[in-house]
């Protein structure tokens, strides 16, 4: 067996391994399975990487720079998994999806400088046929294009996750029409390059794309980053399948379509969920008008202390437990587990109900749970337990605020208006966990707060739960 067949074989073993782990990380009790499928499957690969960069007799050095950038990249990579927590998890992923957009960018610029710019390089890989030549020139603009996309994208996004910059959408006069001007720039920039290769040409497409990145995603309003995320990570699928085309390796470009193609579909599932337009969002909010937010109150909140709150929940006979990101951050989520224990032995029925895009990322909140071994026959999405509200006893809103804002059912004129949310409101009474009365991730106030059966229990949600507890 040559190495090439080795080589072709277990670059199809790998991708068979990537697939089994997607459709293990799809479900609760096979997630950890799959994640160490798709371990598998990345080892194998970077082995037969270097194997086969042993045997074709590379020089020393590019075989050094292979073993140091591998050990330097999967030292930082352990690392950052080792001290990352849940809450930093979303821009810890955008910030990986633009080191594969700038890794394709990389590539094109690379597959460029092989070919187009040395004076043989058509000819020393065998692309002497002018159908062939004008395919090359194709994916070297069409990769650094979408590469680029991604890694500027990629880099807003971990910019707004980790609140360096405003989650505010920006809003530039005709910010449309730049989009359609960049998009109609790539057109007749690519196809000027397929006619006649040029150093200038590439350069323009790669500013161009940078560019469009970074408005693409700046345009959009942190209610919709967790599309965003999904959508970047569809796009640094397609960034890598585009590489796979230029590095002529069959591993890339399966692995890209198998993540641009369902990085795509969550997007368009969670831009469904939120009654939003995927249209509009992959374009950067093509069509949305920002409406500056509401900071201050707009009616008489009411407060309870954590006293008050276990007298109601011990003469409860249903809770329900609404979390967002705010449990996160507080790392509320064992304490919450504690409580949930302690009502259940109670006899009180406790469940959980989880929008679509609670936190930063899909399954965020499934995780947070599952990490303090909340049953999973009591986390119930939105759909399943919307209409459960009005016969509970209790909801505890702890750190959520978008996804339960009546604002999104009963104003059209909000920005969140349309988007499916929990309807807490319509339970017996609604104690609501926050550190204060600012509004959400999405910049919109909430009227939940001034309901005639809402209360606010303000302070870390940690520590108000283990007052709810020793209450009890």
């Amino acid at each position: 067996m040559t190495i090439e067949t080795a080589s072709q074989a277990a670059y199809l073993v790998a991708a068979l391994l990537f697939i089994l782990a997607l459709g293990g990380l799809s479900r609760h009790e096979t997630a950890a399975v799959g994640n160490q499928l798709g371990i598998a499957g990345m080892a194998l690969a970077l082995a037969t990487t270097t194997a086969v960069t042993v045997h074709d007799n590379v020089p020393v050095t590019n075989l050094v720079v292979l073993v140091v950038a591998t050990a330097l990249g999967g030292g930082i990579g352990l690392r950052r998994a080792r001290v990352v927590e849940m809450t930093g998890m979303p821009e810890l992923i955008a910030l990986l999806h633009s080191f594969v957009g700038l890794a394709a960018v990389l590539v094109g610029w690379n597959g460029y400088l092989l070919v187009e710019h040395a004076a043989h390089g058509a000819e020393a890989l065998d692309l002497q046929s002018q159908d062939m030549l004008g395919i090359h020139h194709a994916e070297v603009v069409i990769g650094v294009f979408i590469g680029a996309v991604t890694f500027t994208g990629s880099i807003v996004a971990n910019l707004k996750l980790s609140a360096r910059i405003r989650s505010a959408p920006l809003t530039l006069a005709g910010k449309n029409l730049l989009n359609l001007g960049a998009l109609a720039a790539f057109v007749g920039l690519t196809a000027w390059f397929c006619a006649r290769p040029q150093l200038w040409v590439l350069v323009a497409v790669t500013v161009v794309a940078l560019a469009l990145g970074w408005h693409l995603v700046a345009s959009i309003g942190g209610g919709d980053m967790p599309v965003v995320v999904s959508m970047l990570n569809s796009y640094s699928g397609w960034a890598a399948a585009a590489s796979g085309f230029l590095l002529d390796n069959d591993l890339l470009i399966i692995t890209g379509a198998l993540v641009g193609s369902s990085g795509a579909y969550l997007s368009y599932i969670m831009c469904r969920a939120m009654n939003r337009s995927f249209v509009s969002v992959i374009a950067g909010g093509f069509g949305i008008v920002g409406v500056p937010a509401e900071d201050g109150d707009v009616g008489e909140h009411r407060e309870m202390s954590a006293e008050q709150v276990a007298g109601l929940l011990s003469g409860a006979s249903s809770v329900i437990i609404t979390p967002g990101y705010g449990m996160a951050v507080a790392q509320a989520q064992y304490g919450v587990a504690e409580l949930t224990r302690k009502l259940r032995d109670r006899g009180v029925q406790v469940r959980f109900g989880i929008h679509p895009v609670a936190g930063r990322l899909p399954g965020h909140m499934n995780v947070l749970l599952a990490e303090a071994k909340v049953p999973y026959d009591i986390v119930l999405e939105m759909d399943e337990i919307n209409d459960d509200f009005p016969a509970t006893d209790v909801v505890l809103v702890i750190g959520a605020n978008d996804t339960v804002n009546p604002a999104a059912a009963e104003d059209p004129t909000s920005p969140i208006a349309g988007m499916p949310v929990l309807t807490v409101w319509e339970a017996s009474n609604v104690i609501v966990f926050k550190r204060s009365m600012a509004v959400g991730y999405a910049g919109v106030q909430n009227p939940l707060f001034f309901r005639e059966n809402s209360s606010m229990l303000f302070g870390d949600a940690k520590d108000r739960v283990g007052d709810i507890l020793r209450a009890m």
